[in-house]
């Protein structure tokens, strides 16, 4: 691609994102600031300033919003996203405002120090939307169930069916409640049926999506992987192809283990939790399943179990299922450890 130019030399532009601005810095290649200015984000602003600078590379960083600037922005520009927790030059700065942070980024894409991360393609990005949905409507319904319980246990009422089936909402009906508890109990109750009917028909659309998916099609002959567990799976990794090697995607997920080594001494310790933080949740919630109906996982979950405990049997289970998945999707190979 050839740089559109000011004066003599290309131009490389830092952008630091917020939620109602975003401000941005454009250095030459000799790190001259050229312009700096705080720009709304709004759609004609943001195109007003990309259109400017047709042409240039520009880099923002990973943030909540960033998908609605970067969008507008590559059509453009040659954007780089910046990954958040690598870019340590910004997150250790002594000194933090939004200037700086937008200079820093700069100077780094100027010195091609940026470290990417991944931008999924609009339709991944939807299924991940999608997935992380219906887990955030879960987490909702138990944070509310948590309440009805301490309704219960508030007014002394200890033993009793689970008051969300017909048995138990027929046994609530019969107690005795003060009547602002009552109030609340019955408020609780009804977004928890509401919150029920959406997440069905998020289920609907994910079983649906799952069948149109031949990756995740095949993720789900893995015993203890569900047509939401395959698509979650599929969303977190997108593209399998972009991991050169098992070990690229396991360090993604965070499974691998944290190492410090200080001359000849190695020590390591627990899984790095860096990555993808949804992809790491499913795999232990499915190795938890996967344990209990595939014999060869359940004996390698047991081997390491007898020696180190559940907690890292489990997580070590979570990983030689993805290292399965790695391959099988390259592979285009149904699950079949034999």
């Amino acid at each position: 691609m050839i740089e559109a130019r000011i004066g003599e030399y290309p131009v490389c532009i830092g952008i630091d994102v917020h939620k109602r601005y975003t401000y941005v810095t454009v250095v030459d290649e000799l790190g001259e600031i050229k312009e700096e200015a705080k720009i709304e984000n709004s759609r004609e602003s943001l195109e007003q300033f990309a259109s400017k600078y047709k042409g240039f590379k520009a880099v923002i960083e990973a943030t909540s919003n960033y998908r609605f600037i970067y969008d507008i922005l590559e059509n453009y520009m040659n954007v780089k996203l910046a990954h958040p927790y690598k870019t340590r030059a910004i997150a250790e700065a002594r000194i933090k405002n939004d200037r700086l942070d937008a200079k820093m980024l700069a100077h780094l894409l100027r010195a091609n120090l940026i470290a990417e991360s991944y931008v999924p393609p609009k339709e991944v990005r939807e299924l991940r939307d999608l997935t992380r949905t219906r887990k955030a409507l879960i987490e909702d319904r138990n944070r509310l169930k948590n309440r009805v319980h301490a309704i219960l246990a508030k007014n002394g009422i200890i033993d009793y069916p689970s008051p969300f089936t017909k048995k138990g909402r027929e046994f609530l009906d019969g107690i005795e409640l003060q009547e602002i508890d009552r109030e609340i109990l019955e408020s609780y109750l009804s977004i928890i049926d509401r919150i029920n009917e959406e997440i069905k028909k998020v289920d609907r659309i994910i079983v649906e999506k799952t069948r149109q998916n031949d990756d995740a099609i095949l993720l789900t002959t893995i015993p203890g992987i569900s047509y939401y567990s395959a698509l979650l799976i599929k969303a977190e990794i997108g593209d399998v192809n972009r991991f050169p090697n098992k070990f690229k995607l396991i360090n993604y997920a965070g499974l691998c283990p944290s190492i410090k080594q200080s001359g000849n001494k190695k020590i390591r310790g627990h899984i790095t939790k860096q990555g993808s933080r949804m992809l790491r949740w499913i795999l232990i919630q499915c190795a938890n399943v996967a344990i209990r109906h595939d014999e060869y996982l359940r004996n390698f979950y047991l081997r390491i179990k007898r020696r180190r405990g559940h907690n890292i049997a489990i997580v070590a289970t979570a990983r030689k299922m993805l290292v399965c998945i790695y391959y099988m999707l390259k592979r285009r190979e149904a699950y079949n450890p034999r």
